[in-house]
């Protein structure tokens, strides 16, 4: 039999404020344990919560820029669930009146543009994380996180396989990034996903019963993850057994999910109205500044950079990938107007070599002002492309300016016709052979001589100056 994937994803991104959401703790990441915390996120008794305004608007922005619906009236609820790391022994969350809803986003498949609802976009404040110990059967309680300030983003079941599920993700964390609303880091957890998935038959209506699979922490993860529940899945409904409805752990040493707990349905969280906070009310004139505010985001500035820019769409997707790029592209425009020529150099020379490194565009010693420098030497013929790329590699390693490394090493284009004319009459000279290949039709051999020019001018003579000299000698009868 046939089955078709149905997978929904619950995707919680952490909100970038300096403070948290109900109190003035810092959010900064990495202090040591215990050290950002207050009675509000340790839920001391009598302690009241204030909410963080800027925690709001910046939700509201991810749900303007996903096309939902803000609710003008949302309410606070506390959900209750026992955990170590949950210190008031509920969670302040939404629930029957959420921030958004009924909103989308357009993904890139391999089949086309795929269109995933969202079902809603809720606040929530963070948990506090457990540090397990590996040499004792001890775990300790990290409570600094307690508080930040998160978004639930739940998707309806539109996605049918994992790479789709990959790339809704993606596109959820380059949305938050162009946003600047958070930095969208799986591996410090700052954005985290679990998933939704059950199996039916190929062209049935009715759902299956669903596992959640949680613990999954890179995209990569997500997409093997729900690839191993497909496999696990389907087993079980070809010999003719149930799946059971329960929470799941991703194993990433392993690559297979394992059971965890029985899921739990709203009714068992116990929800109700927090008593402490007041609804929030959007009027028009807050829901309009937040508009207005929102930056040009993936898609239009995708579009724009083909059509302002002339660039292939190909270009337009790499480079408006996250806004850093696409602002470091659009600066050297700015310096060097040739947008194509750009374009090339940064994708083909420097991603691959900030890639190499995972080094990010931002701390990278080739600014848009060094790169812009250093297209209009080879323009000016002071240097060969060849020679850029290893002025470029040594900038990217080591810093410093085009021009002086040109200046101090002795990188200059040779294009002088009389000094480049002895080079090209010795070479043709000592290759007889390949001077009778060229002038018997075989063209290619013409590789061959500019090479040897180049090895003697070691990469400095003007390839175009050597071409026009190497043809009009060897064409000579």
């Amino acid at each position: 039999m046939d089955f078709e994937a149905v997978i929904g994803l619950e995707v919680h991104v952490q909100l970038k404020t300096n403070s948290k959401i109900f109190c003035s703790c810092s959010t900064e990441f990495g202090a040591p344990p215990n050290t950002h915390t207050c009675p509000v996120c340790l839920g001391m008794p009598g302690v009241l919560p204030v909410l963080n305004r800027k925690a709001v608007e910046y939700a509201m922005k991810m749900a303007l820029a996903t096309n939902c619906t803000i609710n003008k009236t949302n309410v606070f609820a506390r959900k209750h669930y026992f955990y170590p790391d949950l210190p008031k022994g509920y969670q302040i969350s939404q629930y029957e009146l959420p921030l958004a809803e009924a909103g989308y986003i357009d993904v890139e498949t391999e089949a086309g543009v795929r269109r995933i609802r969202i079902n809603r976009i809720h606040m929530e404040d963070d948990a506090g994380k457990l540090i397990h110990d590996e040499s004792r059967p001890v775990s300790y309680v990290d409570l600094n996180r307690t508080g930040t300030p998160l978004i639930e983003i739940v998707s309806e079941p539109d996605i049918r396989t994992p790479e789709e599920a990959s790339s809704y993700l993606k596109k959820i964390r380059q949305i938050v990034r162009y946003l600047k609303i958070s930095d969208g880091n799986m591996e410090e957890g700052s954005l985290r996903c679990d998933a939704n998935i059950s199996l039916r038959p190929r062209g049935q209506e009715k759902f299956g019963t669903k596992a959640e699979l949680k613990n999954m922490n890179s995209f990569r993860h997500v997409q093997k993850a729900l690839e191993y529940e497909i496999r696990r899945q389907t087993a079980l409904l070809l010999d003719g057994k149930e799946i059971v409805q329960e929470t799941r752990l991703y194993d990433a040493s392993k690559g297979v999910t394992h059971s965890m707990r029985g899921k739990e349905e709203a009714h068992d969280y116990r929800y109700f109205p927090d008593p402490d906070l007041v609804p929030i009310k959007v009027d028009d004139e807050w829901l309009e500044s937040v508009r207005k505010s929102l930056p040009e985001l993936p898609d239009e500035k995708r579009q724009r950079f083909v059509t302002e820019y002339g660039l292939p769409d190909y270009d337009a997707q790499v480079l408006t990938d996250s806004i850093d790029l696409a602002e470091y592209f659009e600066q050297c425009v700015k310096l060097y107007p040739e947008a194509k020529k750009v374009s090339n150099w940064i994708m083909v020379e420097l991603l691959k070599l900030l890639k190499k490194d995972e080094q990010d565009i931002l701390h990278c010693n080739v600014t848009p002002k060094i790169l812009a420098e250093l297209l209009g030497l080879i323009d000016k013929g002071t240097i060969s492309s060849k020679i850029a790329k290893k002025i470029l590699e040594e900038i990217y390693d080591h810093g410093g300016s085009p021009s002086e490394i040109v200046e101090r090493e002795g990188l200059a284009q040779v294009s002088d016709e009389s000094e480049l004319a002895a080079i090209v009459e010795q070479v043709v000279r000592d290759n007889p052979k390949e001077v009778e290949k060229y002038r018997a039709g075989k063209k290619k051999v013409m590789g061959f001589f500019v090479g040897q020019v180049m090895r003697q001018t070691k990469g400095k003579a003007n390839p175009k100056m050597v071409n026009e000299l190497l043809i009009k000698l060897l064409d000579k009868a």
